[in-house]
């Protein structure tokens, strides 16, 4: 499954839409606004996309996830808009049968999502200046 949102993120939510009986573990990543990027001081990021690319690119990489582990279930969901330091803006929550399946997959699919997805970032600094950053960066 996979979402695009304006929306807070809950984590908490997310780990009950993947629990499935069959599978014993249940892994969450959660993206978070971080306060420095480098030395820079942030208070803010804008998200934007290009959404029918965006969503083609996130199904494009549950797929190869589900093909490769043995996935209960499997969401990625990315936030767009306005974000304060601490709000979540990605995240990854997904079930298998054996935590080393869940982790491996996990990772795989917030590097793939940061990799190719086109969602773009604005930095927005303390000292008023913003900048763009582009998908990968």
């Amino acid at each position: 499954m996979i979402r695009l949102t304006r929306d807070v993120i809950d984590g908490h939510a997310l780990t009950e839409e993947v629990r499935r009986r069959h599978c014993g573990a249940v892994v969450l990543f959660l993206g978070t606004v971080r306060d420095l990027t480098g030395e820079r001081v942030t208070v803010a990021l804008d998200y934007d996309a290009y959404p029918a690319m965006a969503e083609k690119k996130m199904a494009e990489i549950e797929a190869e996830t589900r093909q490769r582990w043995p996935v209960g279930e499997l969401i990625l969901e990315h936030r767009l808009g306005h974000l304060e330091v601490g709000d979540v803006s990605v995240a990854v929550a997904i079930s298998c049968p054996h935590r080393a399946q869940a982790f491996d997959a996990c990772r795989h699919a917030i590097d793939r999502l940061k990799e190719l997805v086109p969602i773009w970032k604005k930095e927005n600094w303390a000292d008023g200046s913003t900048e763009w950053v582009h998908p990968g960066a």
